[in-house]
């Protein structure tokens, strides 16, 4: 019987580290952007759009010296409905597998409540886990803000180092990231050195369709969607993947479709083309809208897309 761990450690070196990292921050602070950016590939969605991030996702780097596996948390905020809810526990329950917290603030502009409530329930739940906080969108500082935002930032909450980076543009993220890996404990790999997520293609073809949808709709739509995979096939070459689009109310249905089909039709060009580039040949992809409503504040239509924490399994 072949033993997986020999096959993931073969010849490491003695000092290789590996660890947790609990990417915690308010909505639309660039969690995601910064850990696509260290994997070096798309593995998480992104929008400029709050709360895009709805379940933990893994993101896994993987070197010669360390694997690092990046908890991508969705954003704490105070809860509107049940999704809300599961959201905000989600990011709590990443603190208790992290051997570190890596607290990402928006430092363009002024703390708020909302950051002031994040760093405060960090530290509650932090036990003895270090903190690092990483001061993000330093590009779009100025002169005038930069030494208060900075200042007020950092003095949130005790934290044993601190980042200036731009998560979009690439600054500082070396050096964040060669901190981090200092930090790490020395440990085994857990997953194949070519594996950059723990999520499986079907959930993320539904979080790409998802995000073409965070992209080209506004106000209320893009919180209302849930998107599920009802097909993955491969035949003839091709990536036959169809899925249904969830809404809660029939006039959310009409905008999704949009008139004569052109929205839905967009939104299925863009996601095809993210998803032949992920998959690297073709895809036929199928939509469908169906009204499911008030699916966000009720638990058991929660648990059917898929929202459920592991730990009340």
């Amino acid at each position: 019987m072949i033993n997986l761990d020999d096959v993931f450690n073969d010849n490491l070196p003695e000092d290789h580290r590996s660890g947790v990292v609990a990417v915690v921050g308010r909505p639309n602070v660039g969690k995601s952007t910064l850990i696509n950016r260290i994997i070096g590939q798309k593995i998480a969605i992104v929008s400029p759009k709050p709360q895009t991030t709805r379940k933990r996702q893994l993101g896994i780097y993987t070197s010669e010296q360390g694997q690092i596996l990046f908890i991508d948390t969705p954003g704490l905020h105070a809860p509107q409905h049940r999704l809300g809810e599961y959201m905000v526990k989600a990011a709590e329950t990443a603190f208790r597998d992290s051997d570190v917290i890596l607290l990402l603030l928006d430092v363009s502009e002024k703390p708020e409540a909302g950051d002031r409530h994040l760093a405060e329930t960090v530290a509650r739940l932090r036990g003895d886990t270090p903190v690092v906080v990483a001061l993000n969108k330093i590009d779009l500082l100025n002169d005038h803000n930069r030494a208060a935002n900075i200042a007020a930032h950092t003095a949130l909450i005790p934290h044993d180092a601190e980042f200036l980076i731009s998560a979009q543009e690439g600054t500082g993220v070396d050096d964040l990231f060669t901190y981090i890996v200092d930090k790490m404990p020395t440990g085994p790999r857990y997953y194949p050195s070519d594996q950059t997520s723990d999520m499986n293609m079907r959930f993320i073809a539904a979080e790409v369709v998802r995000e073409k949808i965070m992209l080209n709709t506004d106000k209320e739509i893009p919180y209302s969607v849930a998107v599920e995979i009802d097909g993955f096939s491969e035949k003839e070459n091709v990536n036959a993947i169809s899925a249904t689009i969830y809404v809660e109310r029939d006039t959310q249905k009409g905008i999704i479709i949009g008139k004569g089909g052109e929205m839905i039709k967009r939104i299925g060009s863009q996601a095809r083309a993210d998803l032949e580039d992920m998959l690297d040949g073709k895809v036929f992809l199928e939509l469908h809208v169906k009204v499911l409503k008030n699916w966000r504040s009720d638990e058991q239509l929660m648990k059917r897309l898929g929202y459920r924490l592991k730990d009340e399994d």
